[in-house]
């Protein structure tokens, strides 16, 4: 049935909360305008070389007017600098889901306008997720290639181990039957030579792309060999003697065209089945999302209101609504495709937990895909709840969490917190998509509480011992565990150590979970031709 809103839009609360929710988003966007400016610094000399600019290059391989979703776009923020300011998020490359010749694919792009193109530790963490996305949505994986492999001002012998991961999801990629696409489009050095050697189809482009495991001042080094780059590793070598390279381009423009080429060659959609959807946008305007959830976490709001402008029609049917009624259960639609939705109207109680499992047992078995609205402090703790069963009740929710099968699309749209984020499909459950609100927070538990937990632990000890207390110490002790909280609990911290696949503006979130609804169905049509290996060269 139709939800009645019970929102004014010109109420003083709603216009202070779309204030303050827009300022969050502008943040959004300074932050990801910062790569896009430095980038910009080096277009001359990308204009020196015969070149277009990295964010050119996707811009021609995307099919004009078809949505595009940006993974990852704060990767390495507050992380890969110690200084803020000087912090430029999602630095060396560009990530999303795209369309190519009518494909869906996942496409990386190196931004060698900063720092050649070489990765960062948490770049290389939002590289691994985008191909874990790719294997798990059966995407084509395309990488427009110009790096300087791994960042060695910032070398960690870990990210050296573990990097290796990048290479073996290129080969898992291709052996599940996804095809993987390389450009090479300027130098790829060590082991970002790996990148057109791991992938199914390399185009190279003259005079510019060039790809050796080592380049010519390291080889001068190592062996004394004086070498030259384009006998060491150019694309034209590579195209006619050492067999890397199966086409070569003129320049970047048509090396573009040459991938948009061999994408529609592959007959990639031969076996899909679009089914016709017909559906009725919400009612009530997405545009009032922005008003909508309180920046203070402890202002409570009804999580209906959201939905109603999220779902097709703001229709929705709830699911055992006087039970356990804090822990929202909804049946509806989105783009036409059915969804069980799942939002938090305060913390989760031992009902509201068994409710949950039920509904997320029920979405399994009809095979209804699950959205979870994060709006929680967490389950209920007291004497009253631990003797009702929280634990195990919670438990129970959380295990159908862990096994659903179905996609599931998690939004960060309030507080996470505590044990309520792994009920509610946080980060560590593999949800198929999961993105934050840049208003929102997730963490073990707010900074307030954490402060007052330890104040408190630390005069049950003083009175246990017969100590007297240092108020003043431990007022300064309480602060600067508030502030450690807070801020490991921003949501542009934790994005930037890619515990997300990026932040979003709330008025987008309903086109984000259609967008995400539609690839993960998708895939779910899709049947690869695995094989052991995947494509070798010769």
């Amino acid at each position: 049935m139709a939800f009645q809103t019970q929102v004014d839009a010109g109420a003083p609360e709603f216009i202070a909360n779309r204030d303050g929710m827009l300022e969050t988003v502008r943040q959004l966007r300074a932050l990801e305008a910062r790569a896009e400016t430095a980038s910009e610094k080096r277009r001359a000399r990308f204009e020196e070389r015969g070149q277009i600019t990295p964010r050119e290059r996707l811009a021609r391989l995307l099919d004009p007017g078809l949505p595009y979703l940006r993974l990852h776009s704060l990767a390495g923020y507050m992380a890969d600098a110690k200084d803020e300011a000087a912090s430029v998020p999602g630095s060396t490359f560009i990530g999303g889901i795209g369309f190519v010749s009518g494909v869906r694919a996942m496409i990386v792009v190196d931004d060698s306008g900063i720092n050649a193109g070489a990765l960062s530790p948490f770049a290389l963490q939002a590289m691994l997720s985008m191909q874990e996305i790719a294997l798990r949505q059966k995407l084509p994986f395309i990488h427009l290639v110009e790096s300087a492999g791994a960042n060695l001002m910032n070398y960690v012998v870990d990210d050296w181990a573990r990097g290796g991961a990048v290479f073996r999801n290129l080969a898992r990629l291709s052996a599940a039957g996804l095809p993987t696409i390389a450009v090479l489009h300027g130098p790829s050095t060590a082991g970002g030579a790996y990148m057109p050697g791991m992938s199914d189809y390399v185009i190279g482009v003259r005079k510019n792309g060039m790809a050796a495991l080592a380049g010519a001042a390291l080889v001068y080094a190592a062996t004394g060999e004086k070498a030259k780059e384009d006998e060491l590793g150019g694309a034209e070598m590579h195209a006619t003697v050492s067999g890397l390279v199966e086409y070569l381009a003129e320049d970047d423009v048509h090396a573009i065209a040459l991938a948009r080429d061999v994408m529609a060659r592959l007959d990639w959609n031969r076996d899909m089945r679009p089914v016709p959807r017909t559906f009725a946008p919400p009612r009530l305007a997405s545009d009032e999302i922005a008003g909508l959830v309180p920046l203070d976490m402890k202002v409570p709001y009804d999580v209906r209101e959201l939905v109603a402008r999220l779902v097709d029609g703001s229709e929705f049917t709830e699911f055992k609504p006087g039970y356990g009624p804090q822990t929202v259960c909804l049946q509806a639609s989105i783009h036409g495709v059915a969804v069980g939705i799942l939002g938090n109207n305060g913390p989760i109680d031992p009902a509201g937990a068994t409710k949950a499992t039920h509904f997320i047992q029920a979405c399994e078995q009809a095979g209804t895909a699950l959205v979870f609205l994060n709006n929680t402090t967490g389950y209920m703790v007291g004497t009253a709840y631990e003797q009702a069963g929280m634990i195990k009740h919670g438990s129970k929710m959380i295990q159908a969490v862990a096994n659903a099968k179905v996609p599931k699309i998690t939004l960060y749209v309030g507080a996470s917190f505590g044990a309520g984020n792994y009920g509610m499909a946080g980060i560590a459950f593999e949800p198929d998509f999961l993105f934050a609100w840049p208003s929102s927070q997730s963490g073990v538990m707010g900074g307030e509480q954490a402060a007052r937990t330890m104040s408190a632990v630390a005069r049950a000890g003083a009175a246990r011992r017969g100590d007297a207390l240092d108020e003043e110490k431990l007022a300064a002790q309480e602060a600067a565990i508030k502030a450690l909280f807070d801020r490991q609990s921003s949501p542009f911290y934790t994005s930037g150590r890619v515990l997300d696949h990026g932040l979003i503006d709330p008025r987008d979130s309903r086109s984000v979970i259609a967008f995400c609804l539609l690839t993960c169905l998708e895939a779910r049509q899709r049947s690869p031709r695995p094989n052991s290996f995947g494509v070798a060269r010769p």
